[in-house]
């Protein structure tokens, strides 16, 4: 990360304790980033806080001149039993086979929210979160799910080399469509 992105002075990785401290800011740009309902941050902030004790958990953020939270990254090794491996993994294995799956999903790394804040989207902010976040993951894969459509968002995975696993795919509870993009380990350069 040579030059700084309009509006942001810094990236951190944030400890747990920090991510803690900082989850309302985070929760807040998550909400705006994806257009959701307020009641949103409310339904989140455990599962967020529950994630942060997971195997490999890291975070990264950017943040401004004030210290303010401009965009926000984490993820963690993905295993067997959690929740978005299995919905994964049976979506996959019923579309591609079993060996496809074991392919992607025998040593990832769950690449779980990545948002900026809407007003500062469109300055490198996500694809240089996306890049401190994977840096020194030491997994053969990355992985993540998207909705289905165009988005900043999918130009960012498309322009870091992220391929189709699975699309169109629904986890059980929610009716919207999405895509399972993945790619090997480490990211190429610039």
């Amino acid at each position: 990360m040579t030059a700084m992105p309009a509006g942001c002075s810094r990236y951190v990785q944030l400890s747990a304790d920090e991510f803690r401290a900082r989850l309302p800011e985070a929760l807040d740009i998550y909400v705006r980033a994806m257009r959701y309902p307020a009641g949103t941050a409310e339904q989140r902030a455990p599962m967020w806080l529950t994630h942060a004790l997971r195997e490999g958990w890291r975070c990264m953020a950017a943040l401004d001149a004030d210290d303010v939270l401009l965009g926000v990254a984490y993820g963690y090794r993905g295993r067997a039993g959690q929740w978005w491996h299995e919905q994964v993994r049976h979506g996959l294995s019923r579309r591609s086979g079993a060996a496809e799956a074991d392919r992607w999903l025998s040593d990832y790394f769950e690449l779980t929210e990545i948002h900026v804040r809407p007003e500062n989207q469109g300055h490198q902010i996500g694809e240089d979160l996306l890049r401190g976040l994977l840096e020194g993951v030491p997994s053969a894969n990355v992985l993540l799910s998207t909705p289905e459509g165009t988005s900043r968002a999918w130009k960012l995975y498309r322009r870091t080399g992220f391929v189709d696993v699975l699309r169109d795919y629904h986890f059980a509870g929610d009716p919207r469509p999405f895509a399972i993009l993945g790619r090997a380990l480490p990211l190429d350069p610039r």
